[in-house]
């Protein structure tokens, strides 16, 4: 099946990836704290460059700047109290995309890897239009394209076209060896590029994932913003009761029986083992795995998800 073809939901093309802008502007992406964001940039302020966003009041201390005092809270509590400010920084975004074979998989709508193509250039419009910077990661089971962060239009057009590069690549027939592996790497490589202060946002499925890629993003989320989207098929979550499914890994093919009560539990178990174990990492990290489904359209998924972390964030 050639990626020509552009079959409605199989591959997607950068034209289409493109036309995503105007579905992008009404994101609202989470904020943490002043100092360290969620999702970024100038967001709290129309000028351009670097500017102050007001964190707190505190008590005066020896060695405070005078000019911080807030002279009408120290009159009304008896007390120096000196207005805190942060610095606004940029925040360059790096998006890792994931295109490996087992992204190449959907049973309504689309394929997880048209799903995660559409995340990927939802954000990186959003981004740009917040005045940041864009760069990231497309990655299959063999290669990892890199894309340096810029803030151009033309920049993210290039990234759309990387991920429509290797989208149009995956296939049924696909010959290579699967690399589960190969999502280390991908973050290993990030965590390389993002040492401060910058927002990463991880797309996949997260096949693969190990104790390795847990420690990767927790290295990562202590110096950054790190976002993990979730990109899955609901149909291992409610497989039929009668019937057979061939399934393949490339040039290994099987037949799952799935009329058998103990091979829908077994992939019902792996399922949703995986499921808990990605929303620990969530509890634990701190960090954000918003899931989204290749069965529904992708844009009003990720504004609702976004909407909900924001209401989350606020009433910390």
């Amino acid at each position: 099946m050639a990626a020509a073809e552009n079959l409605q939901g199989v591959y997607i093309s950068t034209d289409q990836l493109v036309a995503l802008e105007a579905r992008a502007r009404d994101l609202s992406f989470v904020q943490k704290s002043p100092s360290h964001q969620q999702l970024a940039g100038r967001m709290q302020s129309s000028m351009r460059g670097r500017g102050l966003t007001f964190e707190e009041l505190r008590d005066y201390l020896p060695g405070d700047d005078i000019r911080s005092i807030d002279w009408r809270v120290t009159a009304r509590t008896n007390k120096p109290v000196v207005r805190v400010y942060s610095e606004e920084k940029e925040r360059p975004a790096l998006i890792v995309v994931d295109q490996r074979i087992n992204m190449f998989f959907g049973s309504r709508r689309a394929m997880k890897s048209v799903t995660a193509a559409e995340v990927a250039m939802l954000c990186a419009w959003r981004i740009l239009g917040s005045g940041d910077r864009v760069g990231g990661c497309v990655f299959n089971d063999s290669d990892i394209d890199e894309l340096r962060p810029h803030r151009s239009r033309e920049a993210v057009i290039t990234f759309a076209d990387t991920i429509a590069r290797q989208n149009g690549s995956l296939s049924a027939a696909f010959s290579g060896a699967p690399s589960p592996s190969s999502l280390d790497a991908v973050v290993e490589r990030i965590a390389g590029i993002a040492h401060h202060d910058h927002l990463v946002v991880v797309i996949s499925d997260f096949d693969g994932h190990s104790d390795k890629t847990r420690n990767t993003l927790l290295r990562l989320s202590d110096r950054n913003d790190v976002i993990c989207i979730l990109v899955y098929d609901p149909f291992l979550l409610d497989l039929p009761t009668t019937s057979s499914m061939v399934v393949s890994a490339g040039g290994l093919q099987a037949e799952l029986p799935l009329g058998r009560a103990d091979v829908r539990h077994a992939i019902d178990s792996f399922a949703r083992d995986r499921g808990r174990e990605l929303r620990a990492w969530q509890r634990e990290l701190g960090l954000p795995m918003l899931p989204v489904s290749a069965a529904e359209e992708t844009a009003p998924q990720l504004r609702l998800l976004l909407e909900q972390a924001a209401w989350r964030q606020r009433r910390r």
